[in-house]
């Protein structure tokens, strides 16, 4: 519609912008208190970029004479930004309900995957599932995340291990990233487990020599797109210098570096990526204190993952230390067979009681932080004027309800909206 506007969002209670100044994250003394506006509207353009914010009786009167091609009362009800889930592994096949029987029992991770179960399970599922089989299954997944109100998601392969599953798993994510409404950030996770009958140093030149120089050439010709490279740097699976070596080769051919690290044992992991100019790190439970100082020197980004330190009954992340020294702290969903979960208000809500972050802190997490981590804070994460137009609306009269009501944003989330397009309405 030539000079129409497509959407606006009217009379709102509370509009929680996160951020005015166009920062790319919030960290430190900034997340005490976010941007919210009070009884506020919201213009999204056509283009399905956010073209003004501000009190309702002065948007009413600049957009006077505008035609609207859909236009949502808020009165009484909230505007946040969409949600973003810093770290998913949404492609897979081989449900893993019996390994938590097994974890409930007193099994540890490692315990299970030694035994051939974790990863390697679901490895032998993806391995045989079709492509459309994947993607059939990863659609509805992340149409379970968008309802529970995350517009932009990071989507990691992982299950294959090898070349052809692999490239099998990023074209489902390729798939996905062209048809649906969901932004998603695609990273490449060949380095997840060692494949049976390689070792570690092995199985890293085989992703060097082979799966890069393809993901590559790939890239080039349009085919798919990935953004950030992956290693599991773990005891028992990528020591430190195989994680060094596969994420030095994948940054040379331009991806991000955002990998798992110091989960299960310390392993440096966090000295490691701020060396190497990570983006950011997940996991992060067994992170040392020079690892911490590293990160926030880096701006290298922590992930942190309260449903699996709770799942898996890990000692938690320290948070509260991350945050005091100044690093930036984003929160991922960690959504797998092995922590099942869609939800990011949850995720937030965990993060509160469990790893002690106030609710700012979370929302800032959920929104800006993790789209820095995934190196799209300068169009989504917050609700800026000349940002990507995803938001969320929640009928209740004061943000934090969306945090409070644990397991409640199913009945909290009204609509959920993409570039401008409403996704999800209630």
């Amino acid at each position: 519609m030539a000079g129409g506007h497509h959407l606006l969002l009217e009379n709102a209670r509370q509009v929680v912008l996160v951020c005015t100044r166009g920062e790319r994250f919030l960290a430190g003394d900034a997340l005490r208190s976010l941007e919210v506006l009070e009884g506020a509207s919201l213009v999204v353009g056509t283009d399905g970029f956010i073209k003004a914010i501000g009190p309702a009786d002065a948007i009413q009167k600049q957009f006077s004479g505008e035609t609207f091609q859909e236009r949502i009362d808020c009165s009484g009800k909230c505007i946040l930004p969409g949600l973003v889930d810093a770290h998913t592994h949404p492609v897979w096949a081989g449900e893993r309900v019996h390994e938590f029987a097994m974890k409930l029992a007193g099994a540890t991770y490692m315990d299970i995957h030694q035994a051939g179960g974790g990863i390697n399970f679901t490895v032998e599922r993806t391995r045989q599932a079709s492509e459309e089989e994947l993607y059939n299954s990863f659609q509805q997944r992340l149409g379970c995340m968008m309802r529970a109100g995350t517009t932009l998601v990071e989507c990691k392969s992982g299950y294959g291990l090898s070349l052809e599953t692999e490239l099998k798993m990023l074209r489902v994510i390729e798939r996905a990233r062209r048809e649906l409404d969901i932004s998603i950030s695609a990273t490449y996770c060949g380095a997840h487990s060692v494949p049976k009958g390689k070792t570690a140093s092995e199985a890293a030149d085989d992703i060097i020599k082979n799966h890069l120089p393809r993901l590559k050439e790939l890239g080039r010709s349009g085919e798919i797109h990935v953004d950030n490279i992956d290693v599991f740097c773990e005891k028992g699976v990528f020591d430190l210098d195989s994680t060094r070596r596969i994420l030095q080769s994948g940054k040379d051919i331009g991806l991000q570096i955002n990998f798992h690290g110091d989960e299960l044992h310390p392993m440096k992991a966090a000295e490691l990526g701020a060396e190497l100019g990570a983006q950011a790190i997940s996991h992060l439970e067994e992170v040392s204190d020079e690892g911490i100082a590293a990160m926030a020197t880096a701006r290298c980004c922590a992930v942190l993952l309260p449903t699996t330190a709770y799942m898996l009954r890990l000692k938690q992340p320290r948070a509260r230390k991350m945050l005091d020294e100044g690093v930036i702290v984003a929160l991922g969903s960690d959504f797998n067979p092995n922590a099942y979960c869609f939800s990011m208000p949850m995720v937030m809500h965990l993060a509160c009681v469990n790893m002690r972050m106030s609710m700012p802190e979370a929302l800032a997490a959920a929104t800006i932080n993790a789209a820095y981590a995934l190196g799209k804070s300068h169009i989504q994460g917050s609700l800026e004027v000349g940002k990507q137009g995803d938001l969320i609306i929640i009928s209740s009269p004061r943000w934090e309800h969306l945090i409070y009501q644990f397991g409640g944003h199913h009945e909290l989330i009204d609509y959920v909206i993409a570039k401008g397009k409403v996704i999800y309405k209630k």
